[in-house]
């Protein structure tokens, strides 16, 4: 059973995506069962492969015992196995949280939107763990294409919104698929490790530096990095949220993971950095990235959509660091995509259950809030402090990381983008939690001033608080192991020769 880990990561999700599809004909209570059962198994295997792999080191998998380049290889290192956790604990403590929206958001449809649920975990599961760069693409489209329909299935704007998606999504698969093209043309084979071996010898070709220019560009328009972002807010916002919060922490950290896989795998450290005009270049779209993501999230009045800026910001946070071409600055940049992955679910969780009472995200459903959802502002302060960088939630460690990166490399716009951003932060919750807290003002009668009206408590039922305050608490003490995490893990996913 534990050699099976990395295959039941992936075959769990799929597989019960179809047993959901068909007992939804008789009935759609089993599905939520189902969806939670099959998630729960993907996120233990996962775990106990993050385990095997600290223990032994990375090991590859083939699929029907077939060798590659011919077969089908999972190749599983210290990364992969940690991003594998985080994406598959994710996606089963999402269901978990927010099993009343769904059940109210899609009624009847409820089964549809878990079989489109397992299908885009298990895209973004393979993603993560495939060693093979075409199989990476099939992958990317289940993830895609499935993320389209769930997507789709929010507001009016949603479907419009989701077409932009798929048009950029599509775009981006396209360039990506392109340069796998021109790297089968080159070596002859699809395989990572393959290619790894291949490569070093060609790199004197315009061909493979025209893959190398396609793939990224490629995986830049999937994860939304600026100016390539257009698709994300609107997707994101106008969706309703289960989807969005199980999306936005999942595909925007899955795509960075794919950068730096293709960068470190299948081309080698001393490629990817060589040009430093090239890495400095996209360092600078980083330091944009981040500045203008956090001026587009202060001119927004929906707090749902503010987010999806913060999100763009975060985004530029993760290239930079890896871009960055330090040992720091990389481990920042893999920090931040475990830790991002929660703030995020944290915060789009805290979205979710103030829909769920207000049936709106716009600043001026927010008066009043900390009395009537005090539970869910709660944990919308430790999410904010982390997104924030505060000490000991993890956010300040990734960011740590990160800017001393930055200095190692005398990188000082990178450095100051990025306390820049997390300022901004500063500004964009506790102007959220104003109106929260403080709106709408209590009345003055002479020279006697009456506090805010007294509200009673009508927080989300407490299925999705009880998940929700679990994944804040989660934010500090993910911040308490991060040494645990930089020394067990991410040292040994980064190659000696990056110092």
């Amino acid at each position: 059973m534990i050699d099976q880990y990395p295959s039941l990561i992936l075959i769990a999700p799929l597989l019960f995506a179809l047993f959901v599809f068909i007992s939804a004909w008789f009935s759609r209570k089993p599905a939520f069962i189902m969806s939670a059962l099959a998630l729960g198994l993907s996120a233990a295997a996962a775990m106990g492969l993050l385990g095997q792999v600290i223990a032994n080191g990375p090991l590859s998998y083939r699929i029907g015992g077939w060798a590659p380049p011919m077969g089908i290889e999972y190749y599983v290192d210290h990364l992969n196995a940690l991003v594998l956790f985080v994406v598959s604990s994710l996606a089963f403590w999402n269901l978990i949280a927010t099993r009343p929206d769904i059940e109210k958001s899609y009624g009847d449809k409820a089964p549809v939107f878990y079989t489109l649920y397992l299908l885009s975990v298990a895209g973004h599961l393979g993603i993560v763990v495939t060693g093979d760069a075409f199989n990476l693409y099939v992958l990317l489209e289940i993830a895609a294409l499935s993320g389209y329909a769930l997507l789709a299935m929010g507001n009016t704007r949603a479907q419009l919104s989701t077409l932009r998606y798929l048009f950029m999504g599509t775009v981006g698969a396209s360039f990506y698929l392109l340069g796998v093209g021109y790297m089968y043309i080159m070596t002859g084979s699809l395989n990572m490790l393959d290619l790894q071996r291949l490569l070093p010898s060609l790199y004197g070709s315009p061909a493979i530096a025209a893959a190398f220019g396609l793939v990224l560009v490629g995986i830049f328009i999937k994860m939304a990095f600026f100016p390539m972002h257009a698709w994300l807010p609107g997707a994101y916002s106008d969706a309703n949220s289960p989807a969005s919060s199980l999306i936005a922490p999942m595909t925007t950290k899955v795509m960075v993971y794919a950068m730096i896989r293709m960068c470190l795998t299948v081309f080698t450290p001393e490629f990817t950095f060589k040009a430093a005009w090239f890495a400095d270049g996209i360092v600078w779209a980083a330091v944009v990235a981040m500045v203008m993501g956090a001026f587009f999230a202060l001119s927004q009045k929906d707090m749902k959509k503010m987010l999806t800026f913060v999100l763009i910001s975060e985004v530029g946070y993760m290239v930079g660091g890896f871009w960055l071409g330090n040992r720091l600055g990389i481990t920042g940049s893999m920090l931040h995509i475990v830790n991002d992955a929660v703030m995020t679910l944290c915060v789009f969780l805290c979205v979710g259950c103030i829909a769920y009472r207000t049936g709106s995200t716009k600043f001026e459903a927010l008066q009043g809030l900390s009395r009537k959802q005090p539970f869910t502002m709660a944990a919308l302060v430790i999410g904010a402090l982390a997104m924030i960088g505060v000490p000991p939630t993890c956010g300040f460690y990734s960011k740590w990381y990160l800017i001393l990166g930055g200095l190692d490399a005398g990188h000082y716009g990178f450095v100051a983008a990025l306390v820049f951003s997390s300022l901004m932060n500063v500004i964009l919750f506790f102007r959220i939690f104003e109106i929260a807290f403080f709106e709408p003002y209590g009345d003055m009668h002479g020279d006697h001033y009456h506090g805010p009206p007294h509200e009673k408590i009508q927080d989300a039922p407490w299925s999705m608080v009880l998940p929700l305050l679990v994944v804040a608490v989660g934010l500090v003490v993910l911040g308490l192991y991060s040494g645990f995490i930089v020394t067990n893990i991410i040292d040994f996913a980064i190659p000696a020769t990056i110092i």
